[in-house]
């Protein structure tokens, strides 16, 4: 699979295609990154030309940018979403029935982005053409208290990972997330079984959650040269 190459027009017809599956009347979830900002943009358009749609956002992020779109913001008190548009790091296809499955947390959402994509009725997956790969392979980004970074590396290492504390990239220390915790990458190499994985390490005491999305995606729209790929869950 395609994993070079990927552009801003690409992200650009992936998060417009998602945005058009917006009804009347709908809750969205936003997700957060490049390609769900896309997606923001082109639902903001819809929202201006009269479309009645109210959003739950996962991150500051998106919930900046929602407001900048012009689109009426809820949260998961006050609805549940009718569907949710979000991003991918890495989007494996199964060659059988089955769910594609993600992995994501790159911009260190992952927690809230779960949360709000598993309420969803329907979850949309947008990405570039770089995002498919044949096997996940990336480090698994795993949400975790502050004080219990040691044992959950400990422990992340003993189920054959390799963990790696992320560093912020424009102040010294670690990355804090939105809800105040830290995050650890640990690389697996090619996660075979990414069922049993995310069930291992979301049993970790410590862990808030993880960026392995097992089950959860029902359409992926992936932005191509000239137009976009659909992938459904169990095609």
């Amino acid at each position: 699979m395609k994993r070079s190459g990927g552009t801003d027009a690409e992200k650009r017809r992936a998060g417009e295609r998602a945005a058009a599956a917006v009804s009347d009347g709908d809750v969205v979830g936003l997700g957060t990154g490049s390609t769900a900002a896309a997606a923001i943009r082109a639902l903001g358009r819809r929202v201006d030309s009269g479309l009645d749609a109210r959003a739950i956002p996962t991150s500051h992020q998106s919930r900046a940018l929602a407001r900048e779109a012009g689109i009426p913001l809820l949260t998961l008190e006050e609805a549940t979403p009718d569907l949710a548009i979000d991003g991918a790091d890495r989007i494996a296809i199964p060659d059988r029935d089955g769910s594609p499955v993600l992995i994501k947390g790159g911009g260190a959402a992952h927690t809230r982005e779960k949360l709000v994509d598993s309420a969803a009725e329907r979850f949309l997956v947008v990405a570039d053409s770089t995002k498919l790969t044949d096997c996940l392979d990336s480090p698994v980004p795993v949400e975790v208290l502050p004080d219990a970074v040691p044992v959950v590396e400990r422990r992340l290492s003993a189920l054959g990972g390799d963990p790696t504390l992320r560093a912020a990239e424009r102040k010294d220390g670690p990355v804090v997330t939105d809800n105040g915790n830290l995050v650890i990458d640990c690389a697996f190499g090619p996660v075979d079984d990414p069922d049993s994985l995310a069930a291992d390490i979301a049993a970790l005491p410590g862990v808030l959650d993880h960026g392995l999305f097992v089950g959860l995606a029902d359409v992926v729209y992936v932005g191509t040269d000239d137009g976009v790929d659909v992938y459904r869950s169990g095609d």
